[in-house]
């Protein structure tokens, strides 16, 4: 394991890796693994802080704090329900409702388990420039990236037209929280990929409430 890699910077494949190890022994495989993971974690998280991106940091910190408590999504959710007709609605009320779910799961539930501090911003001088403020919640996983995939799941699926760039939006939302200091890669992506699957999960029963109110429709 990195010698930087201290209790504040432990990913949780590193704690992974230390149950797996009381239970298995150090001699698993999977030990190792794990903590490579972690170590490509946290090392993928320093090149993106020392990485000078004048250009970028701007528009990259207005858009992590545009996604604060889910603002961007409820903004584009009342414009798709004002203009998108009776599927945009339908694209509306589920993106709002899976957000809700997700940020549920993700801060009631997995957060709290979890237990990741928060990146050192400490030594990097970058995020000078790229400062956002820190949240006081746990680290793993991102929420901003799982309401952020779990809204794009919801209206892409009702607006195709929207599903490829709502999803970039997501995934520059998701990133946005590593650029700026706030979270670790493997943070971001592992709530992606939560949002996601939780919007589908969301998505299966609105899809049964769809079919009752549509043969409620057709017998009037």
């Amino acid at each position: 394991m990195s010698s930087s890699a201290g209790t504040q910077q432990q990913s949780v494949a590193d704690a992974l890796a230390q149950r797996v190890e009381a239970r298995r022994g150090a001699e698993s495989v999977w030990v190792e693994r794990l903590r490579e993971l972690g170590a490509v974690d946290r090392a993928v998280y320093e090149v993106v802080a020392d990485t000078p991106t004048p250009e970028l940091d701007s528009p990259v910190r207005r858009l992590s704090n545009a996604a604060n408590y889910s603002r961007l999504w409820l903004g584009l959710a009342a414009v798709i329900a004002v203009f998108g007709g009776r599927r945009g609605r339908r694209a509306a009320l589920e993106g709002v409702l899976a957000i809700g779910v997700t940020s549920a799961t993700v801060n009631l539930g997995m957060k709290p388990l979890a237990q990741r501090r928060r990146p050192d911003r400490a030594g990097h001088d970058l995020y000078a420039a790229r400062r956002v403020s820190m949240p006081e919640s746990d680290s793993f996983p991102s929420g901003h990236a799982a309401s952020a995939f779990a809204f794009a799941y919801a209206v892409g699926r009702h607006l195709p037209g929207l599903a490829v760039p709502i999803r970039l939006l997501a995934g520059g939302v998701a990133y946005s929280r590593v650029h700026t200091g706030v979270h670790y890669p493997g943070d971001v992506i592992i709530g992606s990929i939560v949002g996601a699957g939780t919007a589908a999960t969301v998505a299966a029963g609105c899809d049964r409430i769809y079919r009752l109110q549509d043969a409620n429709r057709e017998r009037v």
